[in-house]
């Protein structure tokens, strides 16, 4: 005796990435913005002039990827609590990719799920922490290993607020913009050889790309059991360098630069990746001041972290490599000794 369930195969509803569209948005319901201090202070007056619902409502937390924790989740549920939020009212995400995350893992908890709008206010959020439904917090353990997959209503990326962006903040954007180039699309890693970000044009159009790439990605693999996971390129070293450091030393991007460096030395021991190739993608992480270099105090301690990481899978270690500058190769099947070697030689 059985009882088949039988569900859709659509997970998420479609929705629109919108770059400089955000004129006025007009909602039927309870809103609250969830937000951090600094962007608080310099853009939330702006952008609630531009909201008009039943009632909106904002909740204000510390700044900085050491606050991405269980303790700022319960004041995002709080808030929704006090405001008596229902399964029809909406969260809107004010910030980079700290607040996106939280606040996306909180409206898939709240009452169940409810919906949210992302409004990425930094570069590395544009790009992508803000598209692709990627939810979480981080913990002792190490990075985004508690979340869900809770795909955003729409996502707003206006390039006003990047023009307040910290100098080391829209680096560690470009970190992201380079990592989609490197393994997806070898004409874009050329263009961005030749073309300066700083310039608002060049860096309009790199946004408009990268957000195309991770979009098809993520339409073809939205809970990244296959393709998906190339976007981690970088990922998996950077994200033990941010646990090892307490998130207090590096920005995401930054780690993610440093974690690209030490993939690269992997995949120049397999024979993917040239020196030449992995000299240009250095050269191009040193044009804007992200950094290469991670000093690894104990090559085993390090090679042990990967194992927290989402990625490994039956005690594998799951590697994205780049295959050349433009391709990609998926890999768990690399024997430790190799992998340690890789790791000194990176640390050298």
């Amino acid at each position: 005796m059985h009882v088949d369930v039988l569900l859709t195969k659509t997970i998420s509803k479609d929705y629109c990435v919108y770059i400089d569209q955000l004129e006025s948005l007009a909602f039927d319901t309870k809103v609250l913005i969830v937000t951090n201090t600094t962007v608080a202070d310099l853009h939330l007056a702006n952008l609630q002039t531009k909201i008009h619902a039943k009632e909106l409502h904002s909740v204000i937390l510390p700044d900085g990827e050491k606050y991405k924790n269980f303790e700022s989740l319960e004041l995002i549920l709080n808030a929704c609590f006090e405001h008596r939020l229902d399964r029809k009212s909406l969260l809107i995400a004010f910030g980079g990719g700290v607040i996106g995350d939280m606040t996306g893992f909180a409206a898939s908890l709240y009452q169940r799920g409810i919906d949210f709008i992302q409004i990425p206010t930094t570069l590395l959020a544009q790009v992508d922490a803000s598209v692709g439904g990627k939810t979480g917090i981080n913990n002792t353990y190490g990075k985004n290993l508690i979340g869900s997959f809770w795909q955003p209503r729409a996502v707003y990326c206006e390039s006003a607020f990047l023009k307040t962006l910290p100098k080391r903040e829209f680096s560690a954007g470009i970190a992201e913009i380079i990592k989609m180039a490197v393994t997806f699309d070898r004409g874009f890693f050329e263009w961005l050889e030749t073309h300066d970000l700083h310039d608002e044009t060049h860096l309009k159009e790199a946004i408009y790309k990268s957000i195309s790439i991770k979009a098809t990605v993520v339409a073809q693999d939205e809970t990244e059991q296959g393709i998906r996971a190339v976007l981690n390129y970088g990922h998996t070293f950077g994200h033990v360098i941010e646990n090892q450091t307490h998130y207090t030393t590096y920005l995401h991007g930054e780690a993610v630069a440093i974690g690209m460096v030490m993939a690269n030395c992997l995949a120049q021991k397999l024979g993917l990746l040239s020196q030449e190739d992995a000299g240009r993608i250095m050269a191009l992480l040193k044009r804007y001041d992200l950094p290469t270099h991670y000093a690894i105090h104990s090559p085993e301690v390090f090679y042990d972290a990967f194992f927290l990481d989402k990625k490994s899978e039956y005690s594998k270690i799951k590697f994205i490599l780049a295959k050349g500058i433009g391709a990609h190769e998926i890999r768990n099947d690399i024997p430790k000794e190799i992998v340690l070697e890789a790791l000194k030689e990176a640390n050298a």
